[in-house]
């Protein structure tokens, strides 16, 4: 039998496997380029630019949590002018599809960095952040993908200026992920991320004060994986269009469970802290896994799991 098919798409995006790493957890790429090699990974999500620098939140950034970690950094970032012109550069030396991950403080903005993406020689794909729980806004405004009108309103004017594979990323924070994500669908996303961080605190007696620098953070690890896996099977019944997986996945048999549940494609986020090569290790158990079960690619796992 012929090794496993690894290779997926996610719209016109052509991945040789389909183990990515996530934004946020993996600098801008280049500060892992000496733990592995960046070419074996199926694609790198940098982390997420805004139109211009950010300092983010004020530290402590990161707080340990049962099974999780939550963070706080508030998009620290250098901003998309100083990516193209510093980083994407040396990315293009690496042969892995970069996927450009972008925040606007308006739809105008995000559809704005779009247009210049869609120029920069390097950039395969655009991550739309519509979800991060950890930037400063008005207690009673939501995050874009909590409202599908919203949702709709910006993945529209991005794509509208750019022509790559468009990938949303939304928010486990809502009551139903099922009209959010056709919003996104309907205004011409090819993929979507799921999930991202969920909203958490943690408080010090001693203190009474937040444990980090701003009040709230975004929760992750291996603490939220059943709650992603659910809401990655949920949607998948509810779009057309493929699904990457992330939340909580360290190992093989977890990046499995997103894969069964609907997934085309997985992103390693957490575990990169705790060891850069993780997500080569997942990939290499998912492809002994097909070998095992003579299963001929991914594609025969997806949507697997039965009742």
């Amino acid at each position: 039998m012929p090794p496993p098919d690894l290779r997926v798409s996610l719209g016109s995006l052509r991945l040789a496997n389909p183990v990515l790493v996530a934004a946020g957890t993996f600098g801008y790429g280049l500060e892992f380029a000496s733990a592995l090699r960046l070419e074996r990974l199926g694609g790198l999500m940098t982390k997420t630019l805004t139109p211009m620098p950010r300092a983010g939140h004020p530290p402590p950034r990161l707080v340990e949590t049962p099974s999780g970690m939550l963070n706080a950094v508030g998009l620290q970032n250098i901003g998309l002018e100083a990516f193209l012109a510093q980083k994407l550069p040396a990315l293009r030396c690496h042969q892995v599809p970069v996927i450009v991950s972008i925040l606007g403080e308006s739809s105008e903005d995000a559809a704005a960095m779009a247009g210049r993406l869609d120029r920069a020689e390097g950039a395969s794909a655009i991550e739309l952040n519509l979800s991060c729980p950890n930037v400063k806004r008005p207690a009673s405004s939501r995050m874009v993908a909590q409202d599908a009108d919203e949702t709709f309103a910006v993945v529209q004017a991005v794509r509208r200026q750019t022509r790559k594979p468009l990938i949303a990323k939304l928010s486990p924070d809502v009551t139903d992920l099922a009209p959010i994500a056709q919003a996104a669908e309907r205004a011409g996303a090819d993929a979507l991320s799921l999930v991202n961080t969920f909203t958490g605190m943690s408080l010090d007696p001693a203190t009474r004060r937040s444990r980090l620098g701003a009040m709230t953070g975004g929760l992750s690890g291996p603490a939220i994986r059943p709650m992603a896996v659910y809401r990655v099977w949920y949607t998948a019944t509810t779009v057309r269009i493929p699904l990457i997986g992330l939340g909580g996945i360290v190992r093989a048999e977890d990046a499995l469970e997103f894969f069964l549940a609907g997934a085309s494609a997985v992103a390693v986020g957490t575990a990169n802290f705790a060891n850069p090569r993780a997500p080569l290790s997942i990939l290499r158990g998912i492809e002994r896994y097909l070998i095992r079960h003579r299963l001929p690619s991914i594609d025969a796992l997806r949507g697997a799991v039965t009742s």
